[in-house]
């Protein structure tokens, strides 16, 4: 650990009334792109610390991100939080001890996939935060960006975003149904602790920096999507969440799915350009263009248009 570094951890340590630096033990924690985390042992007991990487003010409503937390925490789906100092740049909250993140692998379990589809539900049924940022505010502010940045597009951009417009369209004539909304759900944002037979205990959610209100479709469409969910079990689902299989409501998932993986493209693009860290963001963009092109291409995609 550089002086830097220990430097800036004592200090955020100091700034908790009744703590003391000299008495807090300091051990990275691999992973976070957007911060740097530590796990903490303090008098005993274990806390996650992260530290908010400079310029990540840009792109994180901390204070959002701090009450959706609480809330997510309140809900007991979520780790406690302990401190957060938006001044200083972090936040400290409970250790998860006994869990692990959950991995792309896991969701074919049927059990993360339901014990994660729960977590949204539940998380989704409380009140709406004071900051909405739906899915298209994403996508039109990505485009904005990308357009500035002068990307390499895919050679078919200007089709994809005709379809893009037409599932805007079609969403706003309908009306959004907004809900609080986590908005980043990668696999490792859910912990999940075992029993001794592999059996799920318990999972919780972390991480709410991009939370928001948002669609509840495009929460549940953009997970099926990370977790690579195929059609059966993504109807499973869908039923699970909603109770019912209603021809608009899986209509406003499938359409959500496929305008995920294209805001999840324009911002690989983006990064392309910004981003100094060694990954290859253009392929990642491209990608997920490529799989939004092939919900776009899809037989059904016409008829879930015209049933939202």
């Amino acid at each position: 650990m550089s002086d830097a570094t220990q430097a800036q951890l004592n200090a955020a340590i100091a700034s908790i009334p009744g703590w003391d630096p000299q008495r807090a033990e300091f051990h990275p924690v691999i992973g976070g792109l957007s911060n740097s985390n530590w796990l903490i042992r303090y008098e005993g007991r274990d806390y996650f610390l992260k530290m908010f990487r400079p310029g990540s003010e840009l792109f994180v409503n901390r204070g959002v991100a701090d009450l959706a937390a609480r809330r997510a925490s309140d809900m007991q789906i979520s780790p406690k939080v302990v401190h957060f100092d938006a001044a200083n740049g972090f936040e400290i909250s409970e250790f998860l001890e006994g869990y692990r993140p959950s991995t792309n692998a896991d969701f074919q379990r049927s059990d993360f996939l339901s014990g994660s589809i729960d977590l949204f539900r539940q998380f989704h049924s409380g009140a709406r935060l004071p900051y909405t940022k739906h899915i298209f505010d994403m996508v039109d502010e990505h485009l904005e960006q990308c357009a500035s940045l002068k990307v390499l597009w895919p050679s078919d951009i200007d089709w994809l975003l005709a379809q893009y417009q037409r599932a805007k369209s079609a969403f706003f004539a309908a009306g959004l149904d907004l809900v609080p909304c986590h908005n980043d759900p990668m696999p490792g944002n859910i912990m999940v602790a075992l029993d001794s037979q592999d059996r799920i205990k318990s999972m919780k959610m972390i991480d709410f920096e991009f939370a928001s209100n948002n669609d509840r479709a495009y929460e549940i469409g953009a997970f099926l999507a990370e977790m690579f969910v195929d059609e059966l079990p993504s109807l499973a689902m869908i039923e699970r969440y909603y109770g019912s299989l209603r021809p608009d409501l899986v209509a406003r998932v499938w359409v959500a799915r496929a305008i995920a993986d294209l805001k999840w493209g324009a911002w690989g693009l983006q990064q392309r350009q910004l981003s100094d860290w060694d990954f290859d963001y253009q392929k990642y963009g491209i990608w997920k263009f490529g799989r939004a092109r092939s919900l776009f291409n899809n037989s059904l995609w016409n008829f879930w248009l015209s049933q939202i």
